[in-house]
């Protein structure tokens, strides 16, 4: 069961999917929260949703020696490799829906906040709804840099649909937001 609920068919109702990458469910940083997750995900994607935007983290042959690498020396989500790609079940519903996608090379999308900063001039949005990976990490970022340029625009959490490194970082992220005014949905 989605939780998208429009309230008429011109609602803009915008469900953004965060990194939902083989290297984050089954590989080199993969979680079996994680793996829990990804039916749920790919359900949401399939509910009634205006319009679905995804996020693909996005690190070259560099990565170790960016200030990211340094923090975290896991080389993960290298351009092109199988670890990059979205996992195949939710690719699937991405494709179907016709998501657009963004790369990104840190934790947080100005292109993401940027398109939807533009699609709210052009018609305003209703609702953001947040899904993915990892809670802690880049759901987090990637919902504070929406949140802060658009501020009066209700974003919201699915915490059913997104998992932290850790179950309690997860938790940690998901009370941190919702201090900043993300509602925080939890089934």
């Amino acid at each position: 069961m989605t939780r998208s609920n429009p309230e008429n068919n011109s609602t803009r109702n915008i469900l953004i999917v965060i990194d939902m990458q083989n290297d984050f469910v089954s590989g080199s940083l993969g979680t079996a929260e994680a793996q829990a997750i990804v039916p749920r995900v790919v359900s949401e994607i399939g509910g009634a949703y205006s319009e679905v935007l995804y996020t693909q983290d996005t690190h070259e042959k560099d990565y170790l020696t960016t200030e990211e690498g340094k923090h975290l020396p896991v080389i993960h989500c290298q351009n092109g490799t199988e670890g990059w790609m979205i996992e195949s079940g939710v690719g699937a519903a991405l494709a179907e829906r016709k998501a657009k996608g963004f790369t990104k090379p840190t934790f947080g999308s100005l292109d993401l906040a940027q398109e939807l900063v533009r699609m709210n001039q052009e018609k305003p949005l209703d609702q953001l709804t947040f899904i993915g990976l990892c809670t802690d990490i880049c759901v987090i970022s990637n919902a504070l840099v929406a949140k802060a340029h658009l501020p009066n625009l209700p974003i919201r959490v699915l915490a059913d649909c997104c998992a932290g490194v850790t179950p309690e970082s997860h938790e940690t992220a998901l009370r941190a937001m919702q201090a900043c005014q993300i509602e925080i949905i939890r089934e």
